[in-house]
This record gives structure tokens, sequence and C-alpha cells, in this order.
């Protein structure tokens, strides 16, 4: 399928060029299994800088010592665990990580409540099982499998959000780094380089808690939400930039003012206070996160270049406002209502036509 008939490419496609240009640059030494040093993979991370004349974006801007301590786990035989609320980059952080450590960020187990343990482990093709019994060829193995046989990094998305069968089926893995196949009578011995990312929501704690046996397997790094408004700008800036590459929403990016109106309002609703710390708020029950934030411009483009000039209006901005913030009808509609009457109404003529178009949406 050609490229641009894909609607999501892998990171290791949309940065080929970025990670090319670090590995023929490489100077320092390579782990087993990797294609880059852990110095490169920070510099592929954290970007800002020019390497043989490619321009390294940032894919994560936050504390960068917590990107070392993650890349340098992924040295050592500990797996890695990135909790965090949700939208702060954990899933982001862990396929660029997985991009830069091996070129290929797809071994993904994807954690829902019908995750089973097969998918940590493998499973059958029953038709060729019935057929000819157990076999190599019968078997379909799992993104771990994989990671295992070949020394990559296989990624565990939501890991709380797995039954506890199945996040005891990764206890055995990565204590001993081997996988049992007793319907063939072997064993599947990790190569050099094996590692598992895991990503875990803070606001899921209580669905399935992980084991203290689990926990003890890996190496937690906790990613906060961005610490200041300028950061959360750039960051919503950067991606809604990227993003909008990949789709066809025929509209120009969204100016400073209105990125940092939507980063605004989030954060006053996220904290339950505003910015200037005067007056306290009615949080909502939407996640408002930097991540909801780059889906509402999205959408507002996505408006915009469908049915407007191509250009984000107040009514656009307005219309994605009202979906992300009132979730429960009831509860944030009464919270979004105050909000608008009680701040955004007081905050002067660079407010005012927001603040109508949603108060006309809000009724």
């Amino acid at each position: 399928m050609a490229e641009k008939k894909v609607q999501r490419l892998p990171a290791e496609a949309l940065f080929a060029k970025e990670l090319e240009a670090l590995i023929a640059a490489e100077t320092d030494p390579i782990p087993t299994g990797w294609r880059m040093s852990p110095k490169s993979v920070l510099t592929y991370i954290t970007g800002g800088t020019k390497v043989k004349g490619v321009e390294i974006t940032p894919k994560y801007m936050g504390n960068r010592r917590l990107v070392e301590i993650a890349i340098a786990t992924l040295v050592t035989d500990r797996a890695l665990l990135l909790i965090g609320e949700p939208g702060t980059a954990k899933s982001w952080l862990s396929e660029h990580l997985a991009a830069a450590v091996n070129g290929d960020s797809t071994k993904v187990v994807q954690g829902t409540a019908g995750t089973t343990e097969e998918q940590i482990r493998y499973s059958w093709n029953y038709a060729m099982l019935i057929a000819r019994g157990p076999s190599p060829e019968a078997m379909v193995k799992s993104p771990v499998y994989r990671a295992m046989e070949t020394g990559s990094v296989a990624r565990v998305e939501e890991i709380s959000r797995c039954a506890s069968e199945v996040q005891d089926a990764l206890i055995s893995i990565l204590s001993e780094k081997r996988l049992s196949v007793p319907e063939l009578g072997v064993e599947l011995p990790a190569e050099k380089g094996f590692s598992v990312i895991a990503t875990a929501n803070t606001r899921d704690k209580g669905v399935n808690d992980m084991s203290a046996a689990l926990k003890r397997r890996f190496n937690i790094v906790v990613l906060p939400t961005p610490s200041d408004i300028a950061t959360e700008m750039e960051i919503v800036k950067t991606r809604v930039s990227q993003l909008s590459e990949n789709l066809d929403l025929n509209a120009a990016q969204p100016d400073a003012g209105t990125v940092e109106q939507v980063v605004t309002i989030f954060r006053e609703l996220r904290g339950g206070v505003t910015l200037d710390g005067k007056q306290k708020l009615k949080t909502t029950s939407g996640v408002l996160s930097t991540a909801e934030a780059i889906s509402l411009l999205a959408n507002s483009m996505a408006l915009a270049g469908s049915f407007g000039d191509g250009r984000v209006s107040d009514g656009d901005l307005a219309a994605a406002l009202q979906g992300a913030v009132v979730k429960d009808e009831d509860k944030d509609k009464v919270s979004w209502k105050e909000y608008l009457e009680n701040v955004m109404k007081k905050r002067g003529s660079a407010w005012l036509p927001l603040y109508k178009a949603c108060r006309e949406l809000n009724g």
C-alpha cells in the first residue's frame, strides 16, 4: 500500500530521515540489538539540533532527566513502565523510544478488558493445528514473542486495563527472559536487546491493580503534565502541525492566540483554579489533557476546512470545546456555564467572541 494512502504511519516511517541521519553520524558505543547509542536516542527524542543537515525535531517536551532514565532502563535487563495522567505522552514516548532503539515500534499489545494471555505469549492457527497438530508453522506469535526472538522492544499499552492473569503472564517472561512452549517441548530464550515498554494510566488505578511482583520487574518513570503554560502551548502547536500534515484538513494552522485560549481553558478546568490562582472553579468529568487539546484543535481545523473559509473561527473552536468539555450533560454543562459567565466573560475583548460562540452552543 502506498504510504500516502496509510492513515497513520509508525514513528520510524514518519521520522525516517532523522533516524537515518543519527545512525549515519553515530560515534558512540551501540548496545547489542540497538540501531544507535543511548545518546543518539536521547537526541532523537528531545530534538532541537541538526545532524548531518537534518533538523531533529523534539518528540517529547518535558523533563530531560526522565527521558535519560527511560533510555538507561532499556540498556539494562529491566523493563520500563511509563505512568501518568491521560494525555501525558506515555504512548507517544513509548513509540518513539522503540522506533529509535530498533526501527520498529509496531510490536504492540493493546491492553483492554478483552486482552487475553495468548496475546502476551502465543496462540494457534486452529485450522493448521487440527490438520497437522502442534508445529512451529501453526503457531501465531505474539508481539512479545517476536520481540524475544529478535532481541527487540515490545510495547504493552494500558497494562492496568488487562486482567490480572494477563499481567501475570509477563512476570515469568520478565524474570526468566524465557518463554516456554510446552506443546512443542521447547523454550524460547530472549535474544540480547529484548525489553518491554509498558504504559499505565493513573486514572485507571483500581481497574486491575498491578501486583507487587509485576511492579518489581519494571523501572517506573512517572510522566507529569506540562509544568507551565508555555511548554504545553509548544507541545500543542508542534503536535497539531505534525498531525495536520497527515490529514486532509484543508485549513490553516490555528494562531498562537487560539492555542493559548484552548490551553488556558484546559489548564484552569483541569486544575480547578484560574491561572492567577484567584478564583476556584468546578472541574469537569472529562480528561482535559494536552492530547485532548491537540485533538480539539485538529477537529476545529476540520470544521474550518470542510464548512468554513479554512481559518479556525470562534464558532469552530466553540463547537470543539463543547464536545471536549461537556462529557456528562448534567454535571459538566453546569460547570462549563459557570466558567463561561464567571471567567471567560470577564476577560475582555480578546475573549468576547469565543465567549459568545460558546454561550450560544451551551444554551
